[in-house]
C-alpha cells in the first residue's frame, strides 16, 4: 500500500465527527497511526501513552491535519491513574464513543523458570489488568454513547504457546477471555466489544521480538487503519468476535 492509498483509505473512512475516541499507546504503531486516522475522520481523540514528546508530536500532526486531541500522558501499570482519567472524561464529556486498547508490553523472552517476577507482573499489568481497569473505568462512559464501540489489540501468541513467550502469550489469552467475558454482558445494550489481531506487522514491538526479521517485508501499522475504524465505527454491528488483519476475516 502506497502512501497515496493510505490517504485515500483515511478519507475514506466512516465518520467519527463529535465522537470521543480513547487510544492507549498511542505515541507509536498501531496506536500512533489510529489515533492520526481518528483524527482525521473527525473524532476527538484521547491519546494515552507515556512518552510525553511522542505524544505532543502525534498531537503536532494532529492539529496540522485540523483534528483535534487531548494528550493524557499516563503509566498503564498505575491502576489509580486509569480511574482518575475515566472521571476526567465523564466531567468533560460525560460519554466516551469508541476505546481503542493497543497498549502492550513483551517483556523478556525466556524460559518460565528463569522469568523474572517484575516482568511477569509488567506484561500482565500492561497487557491484561489494565484493560480490565480501563474496560471497570469506562464502561459506564461506553455506554453513554449512542454507539459506544471497544476493540482490543491480541496476538496469535494467544494460541500458539511458543517455548520462551510465556508472559506475553498468557497476557494475551487472557485479555481474549477478558473481552469475551465483557462481550457477554454488554449485549444487551448499544456498545460492541471485540477483538483485534494484526498479525505481522512493522513495529517497535515486533522489531524487538525478531532483531533478524527485515521490517520492510512487513506491513506498516497504517494497512490497519481501515479496517480498525470499520471496527469502531458505530455502524460495526459485530460483538464478541476476533478479526483476524493477516486473514482478512472473523476467526473467532
Amino acid at each position: 500500500m502506497t502512501a497515496a492509498d493510505v490517504t485515500d483509505a483515511t478519507e475514506a473512512a466512516p465518520d467519527f465527527s463529535g465522537r470521543i475516541a480513547v487510544v492507549t499507546g498511542a505515541s507509536r504503531g498501531i496506536g500512533r497511526a489510529a489515533a492520526l486516522a481518528l483524527a482525521k475522520a473527525g473524532a476527538h481523540v484521547v491519546a494515552v501513552a507515556r512518552t510525553v514528546g511522542a505524544l505532543e508530536e502525534l498531537d503536532d500532526e494532529i492539529k496540522a491535519a485540523g483534528g483535534h486531541a487531548t494528550l493524557v500522558p499516563l503509566d498503564l501499570k498505575d491502576s489509580v491513574a486509569i480511574d482518575r482519567m475515566g472521571a476526567a472524561l465523564y466531567e468533560r464529556w460525560g460519554r466516551v464513543d469508541a476505546l481503542f486498547g493497543n497498549a502492550g508490553e513483551l517483556g523478556t523472552l525466556a524460559p518460565l523458570g528463569h522469568t523474572e517476577p517484575k516482568v511477569w507482573d509488567d506484561v500482565l499489568a500492561v497487557n491484561l489488568t489494565a484493560n480490565y481497569r480501563l474496560i471497570r473505568s469506562l464502561d459506564p462512559l461506553l455506554r453513554a454513547s449512542t454507539a459506544g464501540r471497544a476493540l482490543f489489540v491480541t496476538s496469535g501468541a494467544a494460541h500458539h504457546n511458543n517455548a520462551y513467550w510465556g508472559p506475553y502469550s498468557v497476557s494475551k489469552a487472557g485479555l481474549e477471555a477478558l473481552v469475551r467475558t465483557y462481550a457477554a454482558e454488554i449485549r444487551q445494550t448499544n456498545v460492541r466489544v471485540n477483538i483485534l489481531d494484526p498479525g505481522r506487522v512493522r513495529t517497535r514491538m515486533r522489531a524487538q521480538a525478531m532483531p533478524g526479521e527485515d521490517p520492510m517485508i512487513l506491513p506498516p501499522p497504517e494497512d490497519l487503519v481501515p479496517d480498525i475504524l470499520r471496527m469502531l465505527s458505530p455502524d460495526y454491528d459485530e460483538n464478541g468476535v476476533t478479526y483476524s488483519f493477516r486473514e482478512k476475516n472473523i476467526v473467532g
